[in-house]
């Protein structure tokens, strides 16, 4: 693998490991407004916290199958 495609790569890398602690953080802030903010408002929070996660996991999970093939091409 040339230099340039080593920098490509590890820049992908570095984006998808962001990508998936931000997912684990907000599956944490989640749960932790789930039991811990007040009554009314606990289930809509935890509940909007939990679908950016999925929505950020679907995201990351297009990104990962998608470096996964660049990477067996530039392999």
């Amino acid at each position: 693998m040339d230099e340039p495609t080593k920098e490509r790569f590890k820049w992908k890398f570095y984006k998808l490991a962001v990508m998936l602690n931000i997912i684990v953080i907000l599956v944490a802030v989640g749960f932790v407004a789930l039991f811990k903010a007040p009554q009314g408002f606990a289930i809509p929070l935890a509940l909007i916290f939990f679908v950016l996660a999925a929505v950020l996991g679907y995201y990351f999970r297009k990104g990962y199958y998608t470096t996964k093939v660049w990477l067996d091409e530039n392999a």
